[in-house]
């Protein structure tokens, strides 16, 4: 593979993933910011924003019946197809909500028509992170599948950044009430050139090498979701259990501290997205340095490093908060998206795809990821909001929330053989 292809299977896997986190991360902003008096209109605010955490939840428990459609479809047709699939239906259900009514104007039908459009939003990103993943990771080299497989998990903090980017540029230049009236729509609705432009880098890419194999081997199988269960329940079981710290502790450091810290610490909106925006900078270029090393020292050791670290940064993360300085709050968030979250998510996707076999591994590290998702993503924002409010707005408890989704990873991940030996078995394999 020459370098122009190379930079073309990086550029389809990550432009993808980016979009989707765009799209995901609006919501989970907006959601915070605006949709409980827009959308979810309640006369106790607290009941409204639980409301608006409640729907960014939801799409997190549709998103595993997403992923085994998708799967499916990627397992027995091929990844780029199913990748065009899932691109359509996450870009057009985020269109739709940027010229969506309000509350005020169509009274209950405006909270169920945007709920209904997160139901298909979840579905699409449901099926999208797998094939992102392979488009990348089985193009790889085998002694650079660390890399490739770090470069999909780009597009999380590349969505954050634009998401964040274009929240900020517009929370800049309007008044609060002139964002909360229009100015949240206007990322919703120009995101409808970045699915284009996504739709038109996936145009040129041919479907994976593994994928080819399988077909003309013959060893296609009939449901790959059965053939899972059946022969990789144990495999799907630990990485839904691995996925718990990369996705809890992520939406506390990554949305939920914006409402956190305009709400509790009396921050600006601009102040707390400008944090999370430099933040998503720093993890960026983090990621495939991480997931290089990776192909160097092993998975498992870059994912316990990751883990342990976050279990250690837990207390110190919140007392850094609330500090009530600027430089705190951007210490803080670079420090628990770049230098801790960053090691786990680079390698979590190879250290995913390197323990199912080829056959059924778009439908294996989808239900891993997104049912681990639906477990610990969605709800960290509602979870934590629900602390605060049970607990007279004491942040200890969130802080021994995001220690014990470390707990649970690292059981999980002591499972999981080395990846180096792993990796030798996997090319004995293709060869």
């Amino acid at each position: 593979m020459d370098k122009k292809q190379e930079r073309r299977i990086w550029l389809a896997s990550l432009v993808g993933s980016s979009i989707e986190w765009f799209d995901y991360f609006l919501y989970a902003t907006v959601a915070g910011l605006v949709f409980n008096q827009v959308f979810f209109v309640s006369e106790d605010p607290t009941v409204g924003l639980l409301l608006s955490y409640a729907s960014l939840a939801l799409a997190f428990f549709i998103r595993p019946f997403g992923g085994i459609i998708f799967s499916h479809i990627g397992d027995k047709i091929g990844r780029k197809k199913t990748l065009i699939m899932t691109l359509s239906l996450m870009g057009g259900a985020t269109f739709l909500m940027g010229v969506l009514p309000t509350y005020q104007a169509i009274g209950v039908a405006a909270p169920i028509l945007l709920v209904s459009l997160r139901l298909i939003q979840g579905l699409g990103i449901g099926g999208e992170w797998g094939g992102a993943l392979l488009l990348a990771y089985e193009y790889a080299p085998p002694e650079k599948r660390g890399l490739y497989g770090s470069i999909p998990q780009m597009g999380v903090t590349i969505g954050m950044f634009l998401g964040t980017g274009a929240l900020t540029f517009i929370t800049s230049v309007i008044s609060i009430d002139a964002f909360v009236s229009w100015g949240w729509r206007v990322p919703f609705i120009l995101s409808a050139f970045l699915v284009l432009f996504g739709f038109w880098i996936r145009k040129g890419i041919d479907e994976t090498p593994d994928f080819k194999n399988l077909k003309e081997s013959g060893e296609v199988v009939k449901v790959p979701l059965f053939e899972t269960l059946k022969t990789h329940w144990r495999e799907v079981l630990i990485a839904i259990g691995a996925k718990v710290v990369e996705t809890a502790p992520f939406y506390i450091f990554g949305t939920f501290v914006i409402s956190y810290a305009t709400t509790q610490l009396d921050f600006t909106y601009v102040e707390a997205l400008i944090a999370v925006m430099v933040a998503t900078v720093v993890t960026t270029v983090l990621i495939p340095i991480m997931g290089s090393l990776s192909d160097k020292i092993g998975r498992k050791k870059m994912y316990i490093y990751g883990v342990l670290a976050m279990f250690i940064y837990a207390f110190p993360y919140f007392l850094l908060l609330h500090q009530g300085t600027f430089i705190t709050l951007l210490i803080s968030t670079v420090i628990g998206l770049g230098v801790i979250w960053a090691p786990i998510t680079a390698v979590l996707g190879t250290m995913f795809s390197e323990i199912f076999d080829a056959k059924v591994r778009y439908t294996g590290i989808t239900l891993g990821y997104q049912i681990g998702a639906a477990l610990a993503g969605g709800t960290a924002p509602l979870v934590a909001t629900a602390l605060l409010l049970e607990f007279n707005n004491s942040w200890i408890p969130i802080a021994l929330y995001i220690m014990l989704t470390a707990i649970i990873s690292l059981i999980s991940v002591w499972a999981i053989r080395d990846s180096k030996k792993t990796e030798k078995t996997i090319a004995l394999k293709e060869t």
